[in-house]
């Protein structure tokens, strides 16, 4: 993760810290420091807003390549989770009832759990950005 994050972020973070440092060597005064604290924070934020405009024209376009690939990975995990936590005990339930022989598959849900996690994570923020009015 270092790797990705030194070449997508590592640009961005370097610059924001170099203004920052020459704020810090320019501004003395207590106000002073406080309009530089105000810019630095606006130059923080450009690239969680440059990312959020990304996300909304992808969310945007015409093909579903681009714009349904979110949901798609839902449905995924939805129905890997349905598989694991109900169709599976249920399978395996009947065979036994039935008396047969088959063992299905199982799938690990360790990763699987972690992009759902992720997923719902993201979905739960941008709810909460949405009720305080952070969001249109």
């Amino acid at each position: 993760m270092s790797f990705l994050g030194d070449l997508f972020g590592g640009p961005a973070v370097d610059a924001v810290s170099a203004v920052g440092n020459v704020f810090d060597k320019l501004f003395t005064s207590d106000e002073e420091k406080a309009r530089a604290e105000a810019v630095m924070a606006k130059i923080r934020q450009q690239p969680q807003i440059l990312q959020a405009e990304i996300n909304r024209i992808e969310a945007a376009h015409r093909s579903v390549f681009v714009a349904g690939w979110r949901p798609f990975i839902g449905w995924v995990c939805g129905i890997g989770f349905l598989w694991a936590f109900l169709l599976h005990p249920l399978f395996q339930w009947g065979v036994a009832l039935a008396g047969l022989d088959v063992t299905p598959p199982k799938i690990a849900t360790d990763n699987m759990m972690e992009l759902v996690l992720a997923l719902l994570g993201l979905g739960a923020l941008r709810s909460a950005e949405k009720m305080t009015g952070r969001s249109k």
